[in-house]
C-alpha cells in the first residue's frame, strides 16, 4: 500500500458529469456551469475551450445564428468542468439573443461559476446579410 495521502477526488460534488444520463437544459437559465478544485492555484496558467458549433436564435427573426465560441481563462481556486460547459452552450440553441449579449452573458456566467483571475470570451459568428461579427469580452 502506498503511504501517500489520498487527495479528494476532483469530481466530488459534480452532478452533470455522470455516466448513462444526460439532461439537456432548455435555456441558459436552466443550465448549470459546474467547477472542480484547481490543483495548481499557486500558478497562473491559461485554459482554453474552443466550441466551434455554437448556435443561438436571432431575437428578431428567430432564425438560427451559427458561430464559434472561445473561452480562455486563468483559474484561481476552481476550473470549469467541460461537460457542464458543453450543455450550457448547447442550451443557447433555442435562446434568442444578439451576439454581443450572448458573449457577455457567457463571460458573466463563467465569472460567477469559478471567479477566474482573468477571462476572455470571443464569439466569431458566421456572416448573415454579408457581414460576419466577432465579439470579445474580457475580465477584469
Amino acid at each position: 500500500m502506498s503511504s501517500q495521502k489520498h487527495k479528494k477526488s476532483p469530481s466530488t460534488g459534480l452532478t452533470v458529469l455522470k455516466p448513462g444520463q444526460t439532461d439537456y437544459p432548455s435555456s441558459p437559465d436552466a443550465a448549470t456551469l459546474e467547477a472542480f478544485d484547481n490543483e495548481h492555484p499557486e500558478r497562473d496558467y491559461w485554459i482554453r475551450f474552443d466550441c466551434p458549433e455554437f448556435t443561438a436564435l436571432c431575437p428578431i427573426t428567430n432564425q438560427p445564428d451559427f458561430g464559434e465560441i472561445t473561452i480562455e481563462y486563468i483559474p484561481d481556486q476552481k476550473c470549469l468542468e467541460s461537460k457542464s460547459l458543453k450543455l450550457y452552450l448547447f442550451a443557447y440553441r433555442n435562446h434568442g439573443c444578439f451576439h454581443e449579449a450572448s458573449v457577455n452573458r457567457i463571460l458573466d456566467d463563467v465569472i460567477n461559476a469559478i471567479r477566474p483571475r482573468k477571462a476572455r470570451v470571443t464569439g466569431e459568428f458566421n456572416a448573415r446579410g454579408g457581414i460576419a461579427i466577432t465579439v470579445t469580452a474580457e475580465h477584469p
